[in-house]
């Protein structure tokens, strides 16, 4: 009830796409709280809070947005509030991937495009991202059928200076949305203990399924309404879909594994739902879409 919580945003995304369905052109203009505002005040240059832009900006080393386009504006309008907000993990590079990855979604399916080729079409210019991308692809066999009734949704993103990717099979029956597997595909440069590396990246899937489907804090009377694990329930072990991950590494450098691929679990299961109800979803956590998790 007394802590620094994650920080509320929105984003409003627009893009360009020619006859052939390419884009021409985007736009990101994110607005929330600044985690610096309220930990660093610091690190806010002239204003300007950069490390809200997690995962859009090109400057890196840790994250870069790994998409070519001919033109793009990213704006970021800082909103604070009363309640404090720190780092969670994977921090700014949960929103930013949820808003990325969703919107690339809308786009492909806008210009009539499978969703991992729309992606790899604007990814020939970043080898790492495209690794991934691929990587992930292939093991969850992208290009075959699923039985009916079964959708799949992908994701990529950067963060920590490693490259994740992945990719979720959904089904939706009503309200209920089944997860029933996640595969990831990871480059950290270097892998030290595989063993371990793959327990982080299970361990992200039980924190962002959680957070994507039912948690969330709330202000009553000006106190945090939930006091424990009733009112803020975490993913149990029933709910956990099958997680598979393949390990990608360049050997050209050193990124974490701890962060960086919980940003894409939101992303690639909300591109799967969306692609079971036949509509996109927009706010999070996805109770607020009508759905609940299994």
């Amino acid at each position: 009830m007394h802590d620094y919580y994650h920080p509320i945003a929105m984003a409003k995304m627009t893009a360009g796409l020619d006859a052939s369905g390419n884009v021409t052109g985007m736009h990101i203009k994110v607005a929330g709280q600044s985690i610096h505002a309220t930990l660093a005040i610091q690190n806010i240059k002239d204003g300007k809070d950069e490390r809200q832009l997690q995962g859009f900006y090109e400057k890196g080393p840790d994250v870069q947005p790994g998409y070519t386009f001919p033109s793009l504006l990213t704006e970021y309008v800082m909103k604070n509030t009363h309640v404090p907000v720190g780092p969670w993990r994977g921090v700014n590079t949960n929103q930013n991937g949820i808003f990325m990855e969703c919107f690339m979604d809308e786009c492909a399916k806008a210009a009539g495009k499978d969703p991992a080729k729309f992606r790899q079409a604007v990814m020939q210019s970043h080898p790492k991202h495209l690794g991934v991308l691929n990587a992930a692809a292939q093991k969850a066999n992208w290009d075959k059928p699923l039985p009916a009734g079964t959708y799949r949704g992908v994701a990529r993103f950067m963060g920590y200076a490693s490259y994740s990717a992945c990719v979720a099979e959904v089904s939706v029956d009503g309200n209920i949305a089944h997860v029933k597997r996640l595969v990831f595909a990871l480059n950290p440069g270097h892998v030290v203990n595989s063993y371990l590396t793959r327990e982080q990246i299970e361990g992200s899937v039980a924190m962002a399924l959680g957070a994507i489907f039912n948690p969330e804090i709330t202000v009553e009377n000006d106190r945090i309404k939930q006091q424990n694990l009733d009112s803020y329930p975490m993913l149990k072990l029933a709910s956990t879909p099958r997680i598979e991950t393949v390990l990608v590494p360049t050997y050209d450098f050193w990124g974490g594994v701890g962060e960086p691929t919980i940003c894409v679990v939101g992303p690639a299961v909300a591109n799967a739902v969306s692609a079971a109800i036949g509509r996109p979803v927009r706010n999070f956590p996805l109770y607020k879409e009508g759905l609940t998790l299994a």
